[in-house]
């Protein structure tokens, strides 16, 4: 006869078992890291579809496809973060060994994070788009309306600069990368607004995004290769 105590344990038995198992074998390890990287290619390359169909450009996909995907995408994972609070700046895996440049575009699964600023052989270092000495040209999805996002250093929260009162963006709107300045492909997912405030006597109205990319959680990243590189600085 089983002891009771026995036969209580073997489920415990077996989950131990089990996760021994998981945890030692190599082959599993590497099919989960290489699924984690499929599954961010593909969140990254689908994160303009919003653009295409507010453009409603599928005519315009067909022809010219090249310029609405991404070319080449690098996928990189954060190895670092700023021990400053107020200084939202990241170190990712990835240097001057894999021609990665300044100026790059950064992106988790669901939006942009960044732009590199510093590049080494082996690491560089990522500016966050919350951070309060970046500033990023987007507009609204639902209409075009141009503006400028900016960092106050909080990782839940951007401003739209120079928003004047009758500009046409509402709470709920999707906020874009616009690609003027030549700094960031347009498209990619900016945030979205959760709140506008005009104050009475104001020239401008207050409106705050909430960022759409995981910025203080997000691992593992993309690079984008977008055909404007600079050569890396150290």
């Amino acid at each position: 006869m089983i002891p009771i105590h026995y036969v209580a344990s073997i489920p415990e038995k077996i989950s131990l078992g089990v996760s021994k198992f998981i945890f030692n074998n190599p082959d599993l390890e590497n099919e989960n890291r290489r699924l984690i990287q499929e599954n961010l290619l593909y969140k990254g390359k689908a994160q303009r579809l919003g653009e295409l169909e507010a453009e409603n450009i599928s005519l315009r996909l067909l022809l010219n496809a090249s310029e609405l995907l991404i070319d080449t995408i690098l996928v990189t994972e954060v190895i670092g973060v700023s021990a400053t609070p107020r200084v939202h700046k990241l170190r990712i895996n990835r240097g001057r060994q894999d021609n990665i440049y300044v100026g790059q575009p950064v992106l988790d699964a669901e939006g942009l994070m960044g732009q590199v600023v510093e590049v080494y052989e082996k690491f560089s270092s990522v500016l966050l788009i919350t951070d309060s000495t970046h500033a990023l040209p987007v507009k609204v999805l639902r209409n075009g309306t141009r503006s400028v996002a900016e960092g106050i250093s909080d990782f839940n929260t951007m401003k739209l600069r120079f928003v004047s009162p009758t500009s046409d963006i509402k709470v709920g709107d999707k906020i874009v990368s616009s690609g003027l300045g030549d700094r960031f492909p347009a498209g990619y997912p900016v945030g979205i607004v959760t709140s506008r405030d005009h104050k009475t006597g104001a020239n401008f109205v207050d409106v705050e995004v909430e960022p759409s990319a995981q910025m203080n959680k997000s691992k593992h990243l993309l690079l984008v290769f977008d055909g404007r590189k600079t050569d890396g600085q150290k």
